[in-house]
């Protein structure tokens, strides 16, 4: 059996959170929910595993055309909702809706608020 590797973000700022990626907003027959969104997060293979998850930080960290309080890098911060299908993918609540240039892009999931 193969193990699986998990990307730690290298940064000793960060070393409390793991990578994951955006893939879509949660879509019903007709309606697309872009307040929720489709996490799939690194080395998560299936709901059990993505239970741990639940109730986690998970920041979305892009750059912006103008500088705001002396820096172009902003956040979108969001929270692990529910697991979502059998794959290891989970939903996510934004403060605000994540753009959909975000699809694709990597999120970071921080290992906080613990249960442990």
């Amino acid at each position: 059996m193969s193990e699986t590797s998990i990307r730690v973000c290298k940064s000793p700022m960060f070393s409390t959170c793991l990578a994951a990626s955006c893939v879509w907003h949660v879509l019903m027959k007709t309606i697309a929910h872009p307040g929720t969104s489709l996490i799939k997060i690194e080395g998560v293979d299936d709901p059990k595993a993505a239970n741990f998850y639940l109730g986690k930080r998970i920041a979305y960290v892009y750059k912006g055309q103008k500088e705001v309080r002396g820096t172009k890098i902003r956040v979108i911060w969001g929270k692990v909702t529910r697991p979502h299908g059998n794959s290891g993918v989970v939903r996510a609540k934004f403060s605000t809706p994540l753009p959909t240039r975000s699809f694709g892009a990597s999120v970071r999931i921080m290992l906080y608020p613990s249960s442990i």
